[in-house]
């Protein structure tokens, strides 16, 4: 696997927030058929993957339309990165799925938007469709972080156990911070494209 690639998908991964979200989906589908959990899990993680790779494939188009530089693209998508992390540092014990009718089964909302293909990870894409990353690469790398986020919330139920609340809060913060090495990196290569374009 090229730096790239991994670099790419280690970044998609920890944006999708699998640990993290393990306990909004669980809460979410506390009210439905526990023998239909897996199939809804799975559609909605499809549902998500499919608005990412659109987003990827509109992102470069949405960007030109706009006149929104390259490097402003990476200072911006570095800190909205930089403030996720710190949230998944530092939790506000949020209750994301608030307003969500939970008699009902969900639909897209909020399963696979906002909670996998949120506005960091659908920021992400656009700024990579935008880099001169080959589509094979990013297309692998979308495909990896879904992979590895579908696996483990398929299996919520069973890491919930084994982890533990305490356990998933641990983890959920060592993922923000390996997020805030990337933000901080993003924000200083965009820094360094504006500062050169002077």
């Amino acid at each position: 696997m090229s730096s790239q690639l991994l670099s790419m998908t280690i970044s998609l991964f920890l944006l999708m927030d699998s640990i993290g979200n393990i306990p909004i989906f669980l809460s979410v589908l506390k009210t439905t058929n526990v023998k239909r959990h897996t199939w809804i899990i799975f559609r909605e993680l499809v549902f998500a993957l499919i608005i990412i790779i659109v987003f990827y494939f509109l992102g470069e188009y949405l960007l030109h339309i706009l006149q929104v530089k390259e490097y402003t693209v990476t200072i911006a998508g570095g800190t909205i990165l930089f403030i996720i992390a710190l949230r998944m540092i530092f939790p506000e014990r949020l209750q994301e799925s608030d307003g969500f009718p939970r008699d009902r089964e969900p639909l897209i909302v909020p399963l696979a938007i906002p909670l996998v293909a949120g506005p960091a990870v659908l920021a992400a894409v656009m700024l990579y469709s935008h880099q001169a990353i080959p589509l094979f690469t990013a297309m692998m790398a979308i495909i990896i972080a879904w992979i590895a986020t579908t696996c483990i919330l398929l299996c919520s139920s069973v890491i919930k156990k084994i982890l533990g609340s305490r356990g998933i809060v641990a983890l959920e913060r060592l993922m923000g911070l390996l997020l805030t090495l990337i933000a901080i990196q993003m924000f200083l290569e965009g820094l360094r494209g504006y500062l050169s374009s002077l």
